[in-house]
């Protein structure tokens, strides 16, 4: 289901402004703090740099006695007075030099803030006339408004900060923040006239941890910038735009299929109306959404203009509202629009082979090599149908990816004719170019599997697709991995292992053996028994006990064996049969051979 985040960047104008003035406001210097520092302390019971030992018996002959420096300390004012004694040895304990108590005389500096931002507006032409196009908080608050004549703003407060409006500006921003969205968000994104975004996150919203994940990240992301933004998300392009700009809320998300209770409360210039359709529904009297839906659209037209009809047929979703997504320039696309819809198997494939030889001219020049790609064919109706294929390798030839699209025609419904389509090599890879002397030459012949792995993948799956590789481990289930089909495994240990191992060792049952190495002369498996007429083994595998603690002991005896029928199998027995922390001596079936 298709799912439209709306951004809505109210104050879009100012706050660029104010972005750009930012690095301009410095702060002042921060106060330096000079501490007092008593150069002359006074005398002092112990000479400094003396070389001798605080304490010494010839150091206490002419030095005053405690009563003495005690009378002197009280007699000096409190503020000079030393926090403690320094007559001879300390008797008290040293304070941590890491740990000091805060100093008695303390100096606060204050480091004067940055000063408020003055009021702004923009001024810009709109007809013939200069009006207020945007303004701040402040200046809302001083009266001036957007709608306002510049010569009457200018008179109501004439030291008001009145500058031109930059559309072409606030257009580029814009346009970078759809570029962002494409290349980190979604893929279809695009921009909304003066003042937002929309995003639709149909099948990648699990990406970005959710939706309302998303646009709690988003709106995030906007304060960080220095933009006051709002963000809405519905199944329509019409009801996300709606709700981010007349909603109550910063962040609205609108449940599926509840667009139309959600879009009923607000007013009707939410639609996106002209001039000329909202003055006749305030003549007739259509304050709200609410008021139209009851309303047949044949009426409602007459009254209101079809484009009025088409908006809100748009916003509940009756008419599709496709979004043009912002190409990335990194992104190579090629689009073929058709003088006459198209509906028939053959044409559909003659304009994949057009598009394919355009793209792979585009990835020449940028010595890229495609690994995906999606064709997107847009209906006569507005719907679109989209095909995606994928290679193993990067590649650029046409007649390859041209077999790879033509698996994919069964699946696009024209309906009632296709007229544009559009190519998207939405992941690439540098392809350069190939040696290919020694096989000119007739000296050796290297196959390729890429081409056969890209076609079996295309018609079953590319998970169904994999080479066996081996892995360095003694427990059979991690001995093998799924691995790229296009790269050949390493060598293969000389272990006698069946060709068919389970995913699961499955249970036996009335298993008969001796104890404690010979093979089993009867088990039961799947309700039939086998009785067993060779057998060969054991072959111990212990735990791996750097995983767990449960496999430190773990040991596990496997046997080759053969039945009366000749069908040959692979079972273990669980435990050595001496200690009982090695295993409950079970008997598990592990694999077939032949």
């Amino acid at each position: 289901m298709r799912r439209v985040v709306s951004l809505f960047l109210p104050n879009l104008a100012i706050e660029r402004l104010r972005r750009l003035e930012r690095p301009a406001m410095r702060l002042p210097e921060r106060a330096v703090l000079h501490c007092p520092v008593d150069d002359d302390p006074g005398d002092c019971s112990a000479p400094r740099r003396g070389g001798w030992r605080p304490g010494a018996r010839w150091a206490r002959q002419d030095t005053p006695s405690h009563g003495d420096v005690a009378a002197q300390i009280a007699a000096l004012p409190t503020h000079a007075q030393p926090p403690m004694r320094e007559l001879g040895r300390r008797s008290e304990a040293a304070s941590h030099p890491y740990k000091a108590g805060v100093p008695t005389r303390r100096i606060i500096a204050t480091v004067p803030q940055p000063f408020e931002q003055a009021p702004l507006a923009l001024v810009g032409k709109v007809g013939r006339r200069e009006e207020v196009v945007s303004a701040c908080v402040g200046a809302r608050a001083l009266g001036i408004h957007p709608g306002m004549a510049a010569t009457h703003a200018r008179a109501l407060v004439s030291d008001l900060d009145f500058r031109p409006a930059e559309p072409a500006a606030d257009a580029a921003l814009l346009d970078r923040l759809a570029l962002l969205a494409v290349r980190r968000w979604s893929p279809i994104a695009a921009v909304t006239p003066t003042d937002g975004l929309w995003i639709d996150l149909a099948g990648c919203d699990h990406l970005h941890g959710g939706e309302e994940r998303f646009c709690a990240r988003l709106i995030a992301f906007c304060r960080r910038a220095g933009f006051t933004a709002r963000v809405a998300v519905a199944d329509t392009a019409g009801a996300a735009h709606a709700l981010a700009r007349f909603g109550s809320d910063e962040l609205t998300r609108i449940e599926p299929r509840a667009t139309a209770e959600a879009i009923a409360p607000l007013p009707v210039a939410a639609l996106r109306l002209a001039p000329s359709a909202l003055a006749a529904a305030r003549k007739f009297g259509f304050e709200r959404i609410a008021d139209l839906l009851p309303v047949a659209r044949g009426p409602l037209a007459r009254r209101l203009g079809l484009a009025a009809i088409t908006r809100l047929d748009q916003a509940l979703g009756a008419v599709a509202e496709p979004i043009t997504p912002r190409e990335d320039a990194q992104v190579p696309v090629v689009e073929r629009r058709l003088l006459e819809p198209i509906g028939t198997a053959e044409a559909i494939e003659q304009v994949m082979r057009d598009l394919l030889g355009d793209l792979a001219v585009v990835l020449q020049a940028h010595g890229l090599g495609a690994r995906s790609l999606r064709l997107t064919g847009l209906r006569v109706d507005g719907g679109e149908q989209v095909v995606a294929v994928g290679t193993s390798r990067p590649t650029r030839e046409v007649s390859h990816l041209l077999r790879l699209f033509k698996l994919r025609i069964e699946r696009i419904d024209p309906g009632m004719g296709l007229e544009h389509f559009r190519l998207v090599a939405s992941h690439t890879e540098p392809l350069d170019a190939v040696d290919l002397g020694a096989v000119l030459a007739g000296e050796t012949l290297v196959r390729d599997p890429a081409r056969l792995v890209d076609v079996i993948a295309g018609r079953i799956g590319v998970r169904s697709v994999f080479r066996i590789a081996p892995v360095e481990s003694h427990v059979p289930e991690r001995a093998v991995v799924h691995s790229d089909p296009n790269e050949r495994p390493g060598n293969w240990p000389a272990w006698q292992r069946p060709i068919r191992l389970f995913a699961r060792p499955e249970p036996l049952s009335h298993v008969m053996a001796l104890l404690p190495d010979q093979p089993p002369r009867r088990f039961e498996w799947r309700g039939k028994t086998y009785t067993v007429v060779a057998g060969d083994g054991p072959e111990r595998v212990h735990g791996e006990w750097w995983r767990r603690d449960a496999e430190v002991w773990a040991v596990r005896d496997y046997y080759r064996v053969e039945d009366e029928e000749g069908g040959r199998y692979w079972l273990f027995r669980r435990g050595d049969g001496f200690e009982e922390d090695t295993g409950d001596l079970s008997w598990w079936i592990h694999g077939l051979f032949g």
